[in-house]
Formats: C-alpha cells, sequence, structure tokens
C-alpha cells in the first residue's frame, strides 16, 4: 500500500514537473513522506534509475522538508556497479538541498536509495538529474522499487 502512495505521488510530482516544463531546465524531483507513523527506524525507499542518451553520471541532492528534530535526518545514496556516494540534509526543514553528489557511471542502471537516522516520520524531495560529461540534462527515467 505505501509502495502504492509512494508511486503515485512520483507520478504526480513528474507530471506537474512536465506541465511546468521550461526549455531552459529540466526537472526531476519526486517527494513523499517516509515512515508516516514515526515507528520504524529502518524505512528506506529505493528506486531504479535509468540514464541513456550518452549520459555520463547521476547527480542527486535530498531536501528534508520536515521540522527539525534532533538526530533525525535523511540521507540518499546513489549506486552503480562498484562505485557509491552518498549524502545527507544537514538542516532540515530549511528549504535547502543537501550538497549534490555523483556518480559517474555512464548510460544505464542506477540505484538510489533514500533512508533516515532514526524513528520518526521524514518528508523529503529527491532532486535527480542524468548528465553529460558537459553538463547537459539527458534521458532519465525512474522505477520505485520499494517504499517501506
Amino acid at each position: 500500500m505505501t509502495h502504492r502512495l509512494f508511486q503515485k505521488a512520483v507520478t504526480v510530482v513528474f507530471s506537474l514537473a512536465m506541465l511546468s516544463y521550461v526549455s531552459t531546465s529540466v526537472a526531476h524531483d519526486a517527494g513523499a513522506t517516509m515512515d508516516p507513523n514515526g515507528n520504524v527506524a529502518a524505512f528506506t525507499g529505493y528506486a531504479l534509475v535509468t540514464c541513456s542518451g550518452g549520459s555520463d553520471n547521476l547527480v542527486a541532492s535530498i531536501k528534508d522538508t520536515s521540522p527539525s528534530k534532533d538526530n533525525l535526518l535523511v540521507n540518499l545514496q546513489i549506486i552503480k556497479g562498484n562505485h557509491a556516494i552518498n549524502t545527507t540534509d544537514p538542516v532540515p526543514g530549511d528549504g535547502n538541498f543537501s550538497p549534490e553528489v555523483r556518480v559517474h557511471g555512464g548510460d544505464g542502471v542506477y540505484q538510489l536509495l533514500v533512508n533516515k537516522t532514526k524513528a520518526g516520520a521524514r518528508s523529503f524531495i529527491v532532486s535527480y538529474h542524468c548528465m553529460t560529461i558537459s553538463g547537459v540534462h539527458t534521458e532519465t527515467d525512474i522505477t520505485v522499487q520499494q517504499f517501506e
């Protein structure tokens, strides 16, 4: 059930992003609430991002849109092949994304994971983009695998 709610949220966000498309930028942002009941410390979102069209890398960041709570942060990891990297939004609720991270894995499927540091509901937005070596946006598709 929760997986379907996240998939629906991703679809709505992508639809809104497509409706607000501007030729000078292409946005890929998706958001949801992890652990809405606030009792699953190990709650994890897992998606597959497929890059094509001459991609060099996947770049991503995460923004925690929830009010600040002691020691409760959201994290994002990108994995492709034997390369992995992570980032954390250091200040929840401030309106800023975490530092961007990227994995240079070319075209293909990247794993994107979102989790948190302890039990508690966290709303978040992930920004992710497949890019060429020269910084041009390429085709970017996402499929949510798990949200629990």
